[in-house]
């Protein structure tokens, strides 16, 4: 479904992301573990259409997206719920749900999306005329997610979706990961907390000083003495 082919991104003098090549397919959940600063954001932002590309290219199911904008990246399927969630402090939970579908004109399959959204995470129908600034930090997450799915996405984007958030929390929002990918969603998750990534992960990337130096099932990754020493407080 997604193909990333020998990817550069650089930041005036700093060369960030150097040749990163990484897919997903169809159904899949992929993750990107690496330390802070190893380019996983930057690879999320640059497939989001968020940061420009200096070289390589970006495919989704096989066509060049690289040269489009990051709105007509979501009406293609792209969606991302960022680090550290940004929701619309300001607005409603209703209101940020709503700003999920904007690009979207079909009112019975927003009312649908928004009832299966409200299925999810049952705490936003609570919650729906509360301004999302006064939300907990795992009701935020919830909420981020749930925006991005009222995009419709072939793919969801999750940028360390566990940061911040009390371990009891932490499980809760990888079990609904995995639901949404049950559900037809293919994922592509980057997160600091490699144990639950790579438990949850068909397959796996490792992101060093903006360079992949690692691929494998999520298993095999899991098991690596490499991965487990730098990523896992293992030996």
């Amino acid at each position: 479904m997604l193909e990333i082919k020998e990817l550069n991104v650089h930041y005036g003098v700093i060369h960030a992301l150097k040749n990163v090549s990484l897919s997903v397919n169809s159904g899949e959940i992929v993750t990107l573990i690496g330390a802070n600063g190893a380019g996983k954001t930057s690879t999320l932002r640059t497939i989001s259409g968020l940061e420009k590309v200096s070289g390589g290219d970006i495919l989704l199911n096989g066509q060049s997206i690289v040269h489009l904008t990051a709105p007509k990246r979501v009406a293609m399927g792209i969606s991302q719920v960022p680090e550290g969630r940004r929701i619309f402090a300001d607005m409603s939970v209703l209101e940020n749900l709503e700003m999920g579908a904007y690009l979207r004109k079909d009112k019975d399959g927003i009312r649908e999306d928004m009832e299966m959204v409200y299925g999810r995470f049952p705490i936003l129908r609570d919650r729906k005329k509360q301004l999302a600034g006064t939300l907990s930090g795992g009701e935020q997450q919830m909420l981020a997610m749930g925006r991005a799915l009222m995009s419709r996405p072939q793919i969801l984007l999750l940028d360390e979706p566990s940061m911040g958030l009390a371990p009891i929390l932490v499980q809760e929002i990888f079990n609904i990961i995995k639901d949404i990918n049950a559900a037809g969603t293919t994922v592509l998750l980057v997160e600091q907390n490699a144990n639950m990534a790579l438990s949850i992960a068909d397959r796996g990337y490792v992101i060093e000083t903006g360079s992949i130096v690692l691929a494998g099932t999520g298993q095999e990754l899991a098991q690596s003495p490499a991965v487990r020493k730098a990523y896992l407080g293992g030996e």
